[in-house]
C-alpha cells in the first residue's frame, strides 16, 4: 500500500519510519501501546544519542557549555524527562535549524526530524513518578495596584483608583505584576495605604458603607458590630472570626471615647480593615497537613476572582464557598462562563494581554520620535492599545479558537486608528468592531500586525526586523534568543540608505555575516523582514527611502515567504502547537501568580492536549487552568531544618 502513496507522502513516510520504530509508533511489543511512556534506553543509546554526540554535545559540554547550556549530562531517557524546559528549547533549536551553528557539521533532514520528534515524544510521555505532584510555592502576597483598585471598587463602590498613586509593581516570574515574589511592601507604600483609607471611606456612599444603622431595636454598638463584621468578611475574603470582629469593635469604641459620632467612629474602625494584612494580602487558611492538599472553597473563590477579575469574589462566589460547592467541576465551569461574561472580565484582558503582548509598553518604554512621526499622539496611542485589548477580549467572550489571535477577519477601530490603517467609513472616537476586507484588511488581522505590537517592536526613528523577530519568538512562540554580546555594533537610528548606498536591510545582512552575530540574527531577522511593510508606528508603506520595500523573509527551514500575510499563514499552520503551549504557560503563570517550574510541565502538557482535542477553544483554556492541580492545591512550608551537632547553620526554608 505504501508504494502507491503520492511521492511527497512517500518521502514523509520514509523520513519518519526510523522514528516510528524508535519511539514505539510501530512494531510495538504485545501489551504496549503508542501512548505508553518510552522506556527503551537501548534505543536511545544506539539510535538517538549518537546523533546528539555528533552534532550537539561537542559544544555543550559540562566543562565549557555553549550559551551556558550543558547537554552532555543527559545520558538517560529519565534525565531528559526530568528537564523538560531545557529540552523543549533543544527541540526548538533543532527544528529552527539554528543548532548546530552553520559553521558546524549539519544533520541530514532525516536526522534532524528524528532528533526533534524523539525528544518531543519522550517529554510528552513523562511518567508521573518522574514529575511528582507539587502545587508549587504559595506565598502570602499583597494585592497589586490593579487588584487594590478593583477590590476597593467592589468593596465600597469607590472608583477613584487610589492605587494609581502607589509605587509601581515590578514584573516577576512569568512576566506579570501579580507575581508574589515581587509584591513586597516598601515603607512608602505603607504610608500610601494609610493616606488612602480616609479618601476611600469619604468617597463611599453612606448606604453602601453603613449596612446597619442604630434604631430603637438595634443599639449603636450592635449596629457597628454588624456593619464591621459584614465589611471585614468581604474584605478578608472569608468568614471573619469573633476575635477579629472584637478587635475592630474596639477601634469603634476608641472612636466613641474620642467624641466621634456613630458614622465617624465606624469609619475609624473601617480604616483598621483597610490596613489589615488580612485585606492587603491574599492569604489562605493553613491546615498543617503533610504534603499537598486541596485549598478550601473561600481560597478557591479568591483564586478564581483574582484570575478573571483582578478583584475580590462577588456574592455568588461567597455563597457557593459557604455551601462548599465551588470545587465541583460543573460548578467551576458554570462560574467561569458567568465571570467571563461579566464586564469585570475586562480587567483580565487588560492585565493579562496587556503584559503578555507587552502593549502596556506603549505608555512607558515605547516612545516614537514625534518629530519624525507627528501623527503619534496620545489619542492614537490609546486607540492602538485598546485595539489589542478589545480584540483579545472578543476571542474569549465568543469562545473562539485561540488561533484567531494569530489571524482574524475583524479588529477594533475608531476614526483615528482607521485612518492610520487606510480604512474608510469609520467615524468618531469610540472603538467599535470593524470587518477587515480586501488587501488592506488582510494586512491587519491578528495581534502580529496590529499597530501596538508593531510600534513597541520598533525604535523611535525606524523599524527593527531584529526586535520584531524577537517579539515573535519570545511573546508568541516562547523561544526567545539568548541576550546579545556585551558589545554590539549599532546600525544607526534611521532606515534611510547609508552613505555607501546600502539599504537598512543590506546593512543588517552585512552585520549578520559576523560569526558572533550570525547565530541569533539568522533566527530573528528573516521573521522580522516579513513585517517591513509597516513603519515604526505601524502604518503600511510600499517604499523606504525611495526604494520598494523588500519584505521577503525566510522560515527556519529556509523556505521563503513574502510579507505579513504569508507569515501569518505560516504561523497559523505550522506554529500552532508552539503558540498554544506558550500561551498556556503564560496564562497558567498569571493565574498562579508565580513563574512555572519543572514540576508544572505535566499540567501544561495535559492542558495543551485537551486544547488540541477541542479545536483550541479559548474558554477551554480557562476552565482547564481553573481545574488544574496547581490551581486547586497547596502545601505548607516544610518545618525548619534542625541544626546539626557540628553547629552548621540551619537551612532557611521559603515560606509558602
Amino acid at each position: 500500500m505504501i508504494s502507491s502513496a503520492p511521492a511527497p507522502l512517500m518521502r514523509k513516510l520514509l523520513l519518519i519510519a526510523p522514528l516510528a520504530i524508535l519511539t514505539g509508533f510501530a512494531l510495538l511489543p504485545a501489551g504496549v501501546t503508542a501512548d505508553a511512556p518510552p522506556t527503551d534506553q537501548q534505543a536511545f543509546d544506539t539510535q538517538v544519542r549518537p546523533m546528539y554526540d555528533k552534532y550537539c554535545f561537542p559544544c555543550h559540554t559540562e566543562k565549557d557549555p555553549s550559551s551556558g547550556t550543558s547537554l552532555a549530562q543527559y545520558k538517560t531517557v529519565e534525565s531528559i524527562q526530568k528537564a523538560p524546559a531545557e529540552w523543549r528549547k533543544v527541540v526548538g533549536r533543532i527544528r529552527d535549524q539554528t543548532m548546530p551553528p552553520k559553521n558546524m557539521p549539519q544533520p541530514t533532514p532525516q536526522e534532524r526530524e528524528i532528533m526533534a520528534l524523539w525528544v518531543a515524544h519522550t517529554l510528552d510521555r513523562t511518567p508521573e513518578d518522574l514529575a511528582p505532584k507539587d502545587p508549587g510555592k504559595v506565598l502570602i502576597r499583597r494585592l497589586s495596584r490593579t487588584e487594590y483598585n478593583n477590590t476597593i471598587r467592589d468593596l465600597f463602590g469607590v472608583d477613584t483608583r487610589p492605587a494609581d498613586k502607589f509605587p509601581g509593581d515590578a514584573g516577576g516570574g512569568g512576566g506579570f505584576d501579580n507575581n508574589a515574589d515581587t509584591l513586597y511592601i516598601q515603607p512608602i507604600l505603607m504610608e500610601r495605604y494609610l493616606s488612602a483609607t480616609g479618601d476611600i471611606l469619604d468617597a463611599a456612599k453612606p448606604d453602601r458603607l453603613f449596612v446597619v444603622r442604630p434604631s430603637q431595636k438595634v443599639p449603636a454598638r450592635s449596629a457597628a458590630k454588624q456593619t464591621l463584621a459584614f465589611h471585614a468578611t468581604r474584605a478578608y475574603r472569608r468568614p471573619v472570626t469573633t476575635e477579629e470582629t472584637n478587635v475592630l469593635l474596639g477601634l469603634y469604641d476608641i472612636g466613641i471615647k474620642q467624641g466621634k459620632n456613630f458614622e465617624n467612629a465606624v469609619k475609624f474602625a473601617l480604616k483598621g480593615v483597610l490596613i489589615s494584612p488580612n485585606f492587603l494580602f491574599r492569604s489562605e487558611s493553613l491546615f498543617g497537613k503533610p504534603g499537598p492538599y486541596p485549598i478550601d472553597d473561600y481560597a478557591l473563590a479568591s483564586r478564581l476572582s483574582y484570575f478573571l477579575w483582578s478583584s475580590m469574589p462577588d456574592e455568588e462566589l461567597f455563597r457557593l464557598a459557604a455551601a462548599k460547592k465551588l470545587h465541583a467541576p460543573e460548578v467551576l465551569d458554570a462560574q467561569t462562563l458567568r465571570m467571563l461574561k461579566d464586564p469585570k472580565s475586562a480587567s483580565f484582558a487588560d492585565s493579562f494581554a496587556g503584559q503578555w503582548l507587552r502593549v502596556r509598553e506603549l505608555y512607558s518604554n515605547s516612545q516614537p520620535d514625534t518629530g519624525k512621526f507627528p501623527e503619534f499622539k496620545p489619542a492614537l496611542r490609546d486607540a492602538m492599545y485598546q485595539e489589542s485589548i478589545l480584540f483579545f477580549q472578543s476571542v474569549f467572550q465568543e469562545n473562539a479558537s485561540l488561533l484567531r489571535l494569530l489571524d482574524a477577519n475583524y479588529t477594533y477601530l475608531n476614526e483615528d486608528l482607521a485612518k492610520h490603517y487606510g480604512i474608510l467609513n469609520v467615524a468618531g472616537a469610540n472603538m467599535r468592531r470593524v470587518a477587515l476586507t480586501g488587501d488592506t484588511g488582510r494586512r491587519r488581522g491578528g495581534v502580529l500586525t496590529q499597530a501596538a505590537t508593531l510600534t513597541l517592536s520598533s525604535y523611535p526613528q525606524r523599524t527593527s526586523p531584529v526586535l520584531r523577530g524577537k517579539w515573535i519568538l519570545s511573546e508568541l512562540l516562547g523561544t526567545p534568543p539568548p541576550p546579545p554580546p556585551p558589545v554590539v555594533a549599532t546600525l544607526g537610528t534611521d532606515d534611510a540608505p547609508s552613505k555607501e548606498g546600502l539599504t537598512f536591510r543590506q546593512r543588517l545582512e552585512k552585520h549578520r555575516e559576523k560569526p558572533e552575530c550570525a547565530g541569533c540574527h539568522s533566527r530573528l531577522d528573516p521573521l522580522g523582514f516579513g513585517l517591513e511593510n509597516y513603519d515604526a508606528i505601524g502604518r503600511w508603506r510600499d517604499e523606504i527611502g525611495g526604494k520598494p520595500v523588500d519584505s521577503v523573509g525566510a522560515f527556519p527551514n529556509g523556505e521563503k515567504f513574502n510579507g505579513s500575510v504569508e507569515l501569518k499563514q505560516y504561523m497559523f499552520a505550522q506554529k500552532r502547537g508552539e503558540f498554544t503551549r506558550h500561551l498556556t504557560e503564560k496564562m497558567l503563570a498569571y493565574a498562579l501568580g508565580r513563574g512555572l517550574e519543572a514540576y508544572d510541565a505535566p499540567t501544561v502538557q495535559k492542558i495543551t492536549k485537551t486544547l488540541e482535542a477541542n479545536n483550541y477553544r479559548s474558554i477551554r483554556l480557562i476552565t482547564e487552568i481553573v481545574k488544574s492541580y496547581p490551581f486547586q492545591y497547596r502545601q505548607d512550608a516544610p518545618p525548619p531544618a534542625v541544626k546539626q551537632a557540628t553547629n552548621a547553620p540551619a537551612i532557611k526554608t521559603a515560606s509558602r
